[in-house]
């Protein structure tokens, strides 16, 4: 009975990551700590477009662990990372955003353990402000990490 549960959980958690098809494109890298067998530890720069508002790209940070474990994608990355938005050209929201403005939109997801952890983005929309408010941070199937960051993009004239 027991395994049957634990099965349903592990499908549960692998199909969740699947519906955002947003890729994030490596900026570059560089090596924190040298490791003799497998792949150094990193910070990792990559780069996304917003999939639902145009002409906003976000520049993520994120730490990625190396070594025998981390080489086989084994590893479990921590939660460390930094987030910096930017208007890249005339913004337009459509009416979904407008009307749900306190509501959290998941614009990236990135697995940083085998199964049960991954880095997510998520943006609000500010009306009083005309501002979006972009917020990384790191959850796990049973707990989260309270680290976090945060970029505002005011949206401005073109």
């Amino acid at each position: 009975m027991h395994f049957c549960k634990l099965k349903k959980i592990l499908l549960a958690s692998l199909l969740s990551a699947l519906p955002f098809a947003t890729f994030a494109e490596e900026i570059g890298s560089v090596d924190t700590v040298f490791k003799v067998f497998g792949p150094d530890h990193k910070i990792v720069v990559e780069a996304f477009d917003d999939p639902d508002v145009n002409n906003v790209t976000c520049y993520l940070s994120r730490s990625k662990t190396g070594g025998i474990k981390g080489g086989l994608g084994l590893a479990e990355d921590t939660a460390d990372a930094a987030i910096s938005c930017q208007q890249v050209g005339p913004i337009e929201l459509n009416d979904r955003i407008k009307r749900s403005p306190k509501k959290p939109h998941v614009v990236f997801q990135k697995r940083t353990s085998l199964v049960f952890k991954k880095l997510q983005v998520v943006r609000f929309y500010d009306p009083k402000r005309n501002t979006l408010v972009y917020l990384t941070y790191s959850d796990k199937m049973i707990e989260g990490s309270p680290k976090n960051a945060l970029s505002a993009v005011p949206i401005m004239p073109w």
